[in-house]
């Protein structure tokens, strides 16, 4: 599920489930956060790069598995949310294709986000009926601005990459075809300077707000917690398993 290839002193990561747009499975979870540990113990990578195969990036959440009888995973979401945040080294994404809930939310944890022309991004927490995650609702505002930020995360709407990038959320934005050239030709720049310097002129800038992060993802995951499984996610959770749009109006 997770490719890894080096170039250099710099990782490239790939989530590889194409045939389920790369969502992430408890499996993935895992893979992920090994993947990222393994990274951060190798004093050779310097950089990391994300990415996906296929016509996804991510689309976050797999839903298959939702109601399932299926052992827990080693690290899982809040396994993978810490790892990201503790993450020592530069962390770039190259948002290959779409970004769903997860494939958008990860970008406030990494240093660098770069989309390719065609990619999209949504945040549809509140049509699924619950609230963002991974601090999404601290960390897009400081991105993006409070409006840009609050209609992406209140509107479930898709943002195309031109949107992305004149709201902050992504650095730049590339051609499909040169998308990994151009996100390499970074990282191999960053990686040529000292990785000393790297990983604390990360910390100074990561250092003053993890905690916040981590507080922010706390009440997130309170109101996830309080409104998971209630009438509006099931409703949610049923019209996805059925392929329709969901009905709130009758409920609330």
């Amino acid at each position: 599920m997770i490719l890894t290839t080096d170039d250099g002193h710099v990782r490239t990561i790939t989530l590889n489930r194409p045939e389920a747009m790369n969502a992430f499975d408890g499996q993935q979870f895992d893979d992920l956060t090994e993947a990222l540990l393994a990274a951060q113990a190798e004093a050779a990578v310097r950089v990391v790069i994300i990415t996906g195969t296929g016509r996804a990036f991510t689309t976050g959440l797999d839903l298959s598995e939702v109601g399932k009888d299926i052992e827990p995973p080693k690290h899982g979401v809040p396994g993978l949310f810490n790892t990201l945040i503790d993450f020592p080294k530069p962390l770039l994404l190259a948002i290959n294709g779409f970004g769903v809930g997860f494939g958008a939310t990860i970008i406030g944890l990494a240093d660098m986000s770069f989309m390719a022309q065609s990619a999209r991004l949504r945040c549809p927490f509140t049509s699924l009926g619950v609230v963002g995650e991974a601090a999404s609702t601290y960390l897009f505002p400081r991105m993006m601005g409070h409006q840009a930020a609050n209609w992406m995360l209140y509107s479930s709407a898709w943002f195309d990459a031109n949107e992305c990038k004149e709201s902050g959320l992504v650095l730049d934005v590339f051609p499909d075809d040169a998308l990994l050239d151009e996100v390499m030709t970074r990282a191999q720049t960053m990686a040529a300077n000292s990785p000393v310097a790297l990983i604390r002129s990360k910390e100074l800038s990561m250092g003053p707000v993890r905690e916040k992060i981590r507080a922010t993802m706390d009440a997130e995951n309170a109101v996830y917690d309080e409104l998971h499984g209630g009438p509006e996610n099931m409703e949610a959770i049923n019209a996805f398993l059925e392929k329709r749009e969901p009905d709130f109006s009758k409920l609330g």
